[in-house]
């Protein structure tokens, strides 16, 4: 009996890694250390590992409620160097949504740091990476790889956007900012309204604190004297001068021509004594006008003076109201608004990590690696040869 042995024919699987293995034989240790086994090292972890990340964006304009006048002086200094009054306000906004306040915000009402370590999360892209302490601080250096924002000078948009490894946590994160960018616009805005009246408040306060100190010395005077009006008094007792002065002439050219006609006549002494009484009634009204203790003379000076003095307070309270009013408006026109342009979307496809492109990237740069190396290698022993 004659037996016969068979060959057993290698897969087509085995085939090629036999091939692979050879070839890999081949090359020399040095390209397999710098570009052989970090590209396989790369291959797993970005068609194996990465995580999907998801990214809600953005965008949103801070503008004043008026158009901006002509910018004079430092500020034509400054917008022509690209500080703009629009510049800033914007980067105030830039500066709150990468700011530690932002993160404490997103912390305590948005659960980020469950966001950013959501389960399924790969450890190189989560956080916290590994033997990485969870700690704010760590927290604050990480916020940057999963929140960016950007400014356009050339439209005044501002782009954000938030990154995330569900596209729920990328929309709420990204809506939270923009809500706590809105606080804090409001609240340059009340800062704003309250610089601007503030001083204009003081001039009200002082002007009203005059406005009464001139009504109570008005009513002292007043009730001093017991005189509400002494100008009006003396206007009475100007009248009542004038009236008697005439009974005066009157009576004279009566008895003039009483004595003329009748030099003895009878009426003459009546005529007298009621001259002479009109004569002294006049006399006491122009003593209680002006040229005695008492009269009305000093009196009215000190009036008009008091009158004078709260009638001044009276137009400062005026011009001061006025003055708070111009300040308010003016305040409201330079009004900041945090307009959404675009609002936050919900991402239905994970964008990143650009797997083709982050392979083929790192596939060139070992290469260049390999050949910068391999030069510098070999002109060291050719040196020393």
């Amino acid at each position: 009996m004659t037996l016969r042995l068979t060959a057993v024919q290698p897969s087509a699987p085995d085939l090629v890694m036999g091939r692979v293995i050879r070839l890999l034989r081949r090359l020399p240790p040095l390209f397999l250390g710098i570009v052989v086994a970090p590209t396989i090292i790369a291959c797993l972890y970005y068609l194996f590992i990465a995580s999907p990340i998801y990214i809600s964006q953005a965008q949103f304009v801070v503008r004043a409620a008026s158009a901006p006048q002509a910018p004079t002086g430092l500020g034509a200094v400054l917008q022509g160097v690209g500080l703009g009054p629009a510049e800033t306000d914007s980067f105030a906004v830039q500066d709150y949504i990468m700011s530690r306040d932002a993160i404490s915000s997103l912390e305590t009402h948005e659960r980020l740091r469950d966001a950013l370590a959501a389960p399924g999360s790969d450890f190189l892209s989560r956080f916290p990476h590994p033997f990485e302490r969870p700690s704010f601080e760590n927290l604050a250096l990480a916020y940057p790889r999963f929140v960016n924002v950007t400014y356009n000078s050339s439209t005044g948009i501002s782009t954000l956007q938030v990154k995330a490894f569900r596209p729920q946590d990328a929309q709420q994160i990204a809506s939270a900012l923009l809500e706590g960018s809105e606080k804090i616009v409001n609240r340059l805005n009340e800062r704003a309204d309250q610089d601007a009246v503030a001083e204009t408040q003081t001039e009200i306060a002082e002007a009203e604190t005059q406005l009464t100190r001139a009504e109570q010395s008005l009513t002292a005077f007043r009730n001093r004297e017991r005189l509400i009006d002494p100008t009006r008094s003396s206007s009475v007792n100007l009248e009542l001068l004038g009236k008697l002065q005439g009974d005066i002439a009157a009576l004279r050219a009566e008895r003039a021509g009483i004595a003329a006609a009748a030099p003895k006549s009878p009426d003459l002494p009546g005529l007298d004594s009621r001259i002479r009484a009109y004569e002294q009634q006049a006399d006491a009204q122009q003593a209680q006008m002006a040229g005695e203790t008492g009269s009305l003379a000093p009196m009215i000076g000190e009036y008009e003076r008091l009158t004078l003095e709260r009638d001044f307070a009276d137009k400062e309270l005026a011009t001061a109201a006025t003055a708070a009013d111009e300040a308010r408006l003016e305040a409201r026109r330079k009004r900041l608004y945090l307009e959404r342009i675009v609002n936050p979307n919900l991402p239905d496809a994970a964008v990143e990590p650009h797997r083709i492109q982050a392979l083929i990237t790192i596939i060139v740069s070992l290469l260049l690696a390999y050949g910068t190396i391999a030069l510098v290698l070999a002109g060291f022993r050719e040196h020393r040869q």
